[in-house]
């Protein structure tokens, strides 16, 4: 919907019937983007991942991996190994169990892990929310462009049938 010569400002004039400097920050971002012919920017997650910081990133992976079935299942494994490592049946192999029940390091193990998988998921779900905000905020960006589009469409079909409907004058084919 490039208008070649057209300025932000005269855009909101002409599309909106409202001056400039009233309109919303993001609605005059959308006019300035119109008026020089510029694309919508970024996505969202090249954008989040343009701002992304080392440990953002590695919230991410953190996350990705404790939160899949994957995960689940191979520490449901290692769980079940160590309280077989540490059981009476290896004392019949006269092994020595190093955290016999009740699990002792077992339970402290658990614990310092949930303590620092927390706070690292919730940093994941916040980069989430900010990258949720960024495709709401391109969601509406591309929402007011069509709307945009409609009313410079419609106000040219408009034309057009005013056009049709003017009568021709004597002389004019």
């Amino acid at each position: 919907m490039h208008n070649p010569g057209r300025t932000a400002e005269q855009l909101a004039e002409e599309l909106l019937g409202r001056v400039f400097d009233e309109l919303e920050a993001e609605e005059q971002n959308v006019l300035r983007r119109i008026s020089s012919g510029m694309v919508i920017g970024l996505d969202r997650e090249e954008e989040a991942a343009l701002h992304a910081r080392f440990g953002e990133r590695l919230a991410d992976r953190v996350a990705a991996v404790g939160g899949s079935w994957s995960f689940i299942v191979a520490f449901a494994l290692v769980l079940f190994g160590w309280m077989l490592i540490n059981s009476r049946v290896l004392e019949s192999f006269g092994l020595r169990p190093f955290d016999a029940y009740p699990y002792i390091f077992l339970n402290l193990m658990l614990s310092m892990l949930a303590a620092i998988q927390a706070p690292v998921i919730m940093m994941s779900q916040n980069r989430q929310a900010a990258k949720d905000r960024i495709s709401a905020r391109h969601d509406y960006e591309v929402n007011l462009r069509t709307q945009l589009e409609i009313i410079r469409l419609q106000r040219r079909f408009d034309r057009l049938l005013a056009r049709l409907d003017r009568p021709e004058e004597p002389g004019e084919q």
